[in-house]
C-alpha cells in the first residue's frame, strides 16, 4: 500500500505537535496603541466572569509577523488584536474582542487551539524611515487603521503580557448553544523587544457592519508605540462558564448577516 497522508504515526504526530507554529519563536514589528473610550461601553463589551478595570482603555496592536519554522522555512503574516483591559483573579489582560490575520493557517490554528477570535483579514503594515502605519481591511472595508511618526527611544525591554478568551464549540444540534461549556482561557505572550520607540499619531476607527470595532470611540489617545522583537504564546485554561455567558457574544465572532442594512438572499 502506498503511504497515505490522512494518516500520521505516534512519532509524525509528535513532530506536528512540536512545530505547531502557536508556540515557536517569531520576530515581530508592531505599532501598539492603547486609547481611552467609554466606561460603559467597556463594561457591555466583556463577558462574565471577567471584569472591567478602573482604566477604561482599548488595547489595538497591529503586526507583521515572521514565525521561525525553521532555520530553512520562516513564515510571514499580518496580524492585530483589539480589545479592552479587564481582569479575572485579580491578573490583568486584555479581553480580545477580534484579531484579524492574514492567514487561514494562522485563523485556525488561532481558534482551535485557544479560541482566539479571529478572522481572515487584508492587513498592510509599512515602515518608511521614521513613519509607521498599519491597516485591516475586510468586506471591502478599512475599518482599522493606526499612523504615526517614530520618536523618542524607549527600549529594549521584556515583558509578558496576559490576554483572555473563551474557546467554544457551538453546538450542532438545533435548539441548543454549545456542545459543552465553554473554556476560559488566558493567554501569555512573552515579549522580548530590542527597539522600541515613542509614536506621535493617531488610531482610525471606521464603521463597518461585520466588525464593529467604531462602537467604542477613540476619547483620548493614551499611548502609542513601535516595537521589534520577538514573542512566544502559550495558553492556559482557567475554568469553565456557563454558555448563557458568552452567548451574547459570540456572533461577533464569524460574519453575522443579521446585522443592520444587509439583505440575505431567499
Amino acid at each position: 500500500m502506498t503511504q497515505l497522508r490522512y494518516v500520521k504515526s505516534a512519532e509524525e504526530v509528535q513532530r506536528a505537535a512540536e512545530a505547531n507554529p502557536e508556540f515557536l519563536n517569531s520576530t515581530v514589528h508592531s505599532i501598539r496603541a492603547v486609547y481611552e473610550t467609554d466606561p460603559a461601553v467597556v463594561a457591555a463589551v466583556i463577558p462574565q466572569p471577567l471584569k472591567p478595570t478602573d482604566r477604561p482603555e482599548v488595547c489595538a496592536t497591529f503586526s507583521n509577523v515572521q514565525i521561525h519554522v525553521s532555520p530553512e522555512l520562516t513564515i510571514e503574516i499580518g496580524s492585530a488584536i483589539f480589545g479592552v483591559r479587564a481582569f479575572h483573579d485579580g491578573v490583568e489582560g486584555i479581553y480580545l474582542i477580534t484579531m484579524p490575520m492574514t492567514t487561514e493557517a494562522a485563523v485556525v490554528g488561532g481558534r482551535e487551539t485557544y479560541g482566539e477570535p479571529k478572522k481572515l483579514a487584508e492587513i498592510a503594515f509599512r515602515k518608511e524611515g521614521n513613519e509607521v502605519s498599519a491597516t485591516v481591511t475586510r468586506m471591502g472595508i478599512t475599518y482599522l487603521e493606526a499612523r504615526g511618526t517614530l520618536g523618542a527611544s524607549l527600549g529594549p525591554r521584556e515583558l509578558t503580557e496576559h490576554a483572555y478568551c473563551f474557546k467554544a464549540q457551538p453546538c450542532c444540534e438545533k435548539g441548543r448553544d454549545f456542545d459543552a461549556d465553554p473554556l476560559l482561557v488566558q493567554l501569555d505572550w512573552k515579549h522580548r523587544h530590542e527597539t522600541v520607540h515613542a509614536v506621535e499619531g493617531e488610531v482610525v476607527l471606521r464603521d463597518s457592519p461585520f466588525d464593529p470595532v467604531a462602537d467604542l470611540p477613540v476619547r483620548r489617545l493614551v499611548s502609542m508605540e513601535y516595537e521589534e522583537g520577538t514573542t512566544q504564546s502559550n495558553g492556559t485554561v482557567l475554568r469553565s462558564v456557563p454558555g448563557e455567558w458568552l452567548l451574547p457574544f459570540l456572533h461577533q465572532r464569524y460574519d453575522d448577516p443579521m446585522v443592520r442594512g444587509i439583505e440575505i438572499p431567499g
